[in-house]
């Protein structure tokens, strides 16, 4: 296993992920998106992972992709809190030196059996700040937020 967890996927556009014009679906790029990030996630986390989407935090779509293309996404884990981490997911080429077709933020909780954040298994080793890595975390520093969990139990709790 690399030492920072990076994982490559690839997906074919098939015609049941496409829209009326023959592209890629933005409901299937998300889900294909969510796929890799997940997968990043539990690949980071090792064997004793239990994550749950916390939110979407960023995605950015800059192309169509057509039917029958095979697309590539990296993952990897940017970011880790006590039980919260952050992947980024990037859309390779479809050409060399073309720009990435998408790529997004994606924020995962580990949780215990009844679905409550827990703190994460085990160290966990974020990619490295390399070139390509970059602008997202560049977006991520941007976009800090907290969740609004706190706010809802004080809703609850009034």
């Amino acid at each position: 296993m690399p030492d920072n967890h990076e994982t490559t996927t690839h997906r074919l556009v098939l015609p049941a992920d496409a829209n009326h014009y023959g592209t890629l679906y933005a409901g299937s790029l998300l889900k294909y998106a969510l796929e890799a990030a997940y997968a990043a996630a539990t690949r980071g986390v090792g064997s004793e992972s239990n994550l749950m989407l916390r939110r979407v935090l960023s995605v950015e779509c800059r192309r169509t992709v057509p039917v029958g293309t095979l697309v590539e996404i990296q993952g990897a884990i940017l970011q880790v809190r006590q039980c919260y981490i952050v992947v980024g997911v990037v859309g390779m080429p479809l050409a060399d030196g073309d720009l990435p077709w998408m790529d997004g933020l994606f924020g995962f909780v580990q949780v215990d059996q009844k679905g409550l954040p827990v703190e994460l298994p085990e160290k966990i080793q974020t990619v490295s700040n390399t070139t390509f890595w970059k602008p997202l975390l560049k977006r991520l520093e941007e976009n800090k937020t907290r969740g609004a969990t706190a706010e809802w139990i004080a809703a609850e709790n009034r």
